[in-house]
């Protein structure tokens, strides 16, 4: 078992890791078009322009960011370097601690809210670098336990009002996408209908 260092609860605020699908700024999932013609545009299909490489989690601004397992702090980060945007212009880096294996953790979260998968395999990331923007840091070296506080979610709707707050996580690599370490994301009921357009859009047309 890797209990040390299993995936858990990224904001304070969440029962479970809630991913962000769609509103007026764009999309939340790894991949998603952020061209400038779409950025405003709802339901958008997407087009041609750099792609999202991380995932959205929700949080509200202010709440408390924790650690997700043992990790060590790298140091901060500057997001955009644009002064436009320097309320939210924070994170963190952050590398993962212990031993890498991996098992298959049973589960079960009893919410009408969400859905949650019962299984899933808990990939031990040791050493495993990743990345979390609109995140105000505590501390910018040292090690956190999984559940400690790292840090706050800064103020996203003062910059990008409408948007749905979230924690912006994303890997070292670029390339690897963080959702394969994310694997039990949790669906608001409310949102459904968005997740299942969207789905449809991105692999149907």
């Amino acid at each position: 078992m890797c209990d040390a260092v299993m995936f858990g609860q990224l904001c304070s605020g969440n029962v479970c890791n809630t991913q962000r699908i769609i509103d007026k700024w764009g999309k939340g999932h790894y991949g998603a078009s952020r061209c400038e013609a779409a950025a405003h545009s709802w339901m958008s299909a997407g087009g041609v322009g750099r792609l999202h490489k991380g995932v959205d989690i929700k949080c509200s601004d202010g709440l408390e960011v924790l650690a997700r397992f043992d990790v060590t702090i790298e140091g901060s980060l500057i997001v955009y370097n644009d002064p436009n945007k320097k309320a939210i212009d924070e994170g963190i880096t952050l590398s993962g601690e212990g031993q890498s294996t991996a098992h298959l953790v049973t589960d079960c979260v009893i919410d009408p809210g969400f859905d949650l998968m019962t299984e899933w395999l808990c990939l031990c990331p040791a050493g495993l670098c990743f990345k979390l923007f609109y995140v105000k840091p505590i501390k910018t070296s040292g090690t956190v336990v999984k559940g400690e506080k790292i840090g706050t979610m800064l103020p996203m709707q003062s910059v990008y009002p409408g948007i749905t707050s979230h924690i912006h996580v994303q890997m070292c690599n670029r390339s690897l996408d963080p959702t394969e370490y994310l694997p039990n994301l949790c669906l608001d009921k409310s949102e459904e209908w968005l997740y299942r357009q969207d789905y449809l859009r991105r692999y149907y047309g």
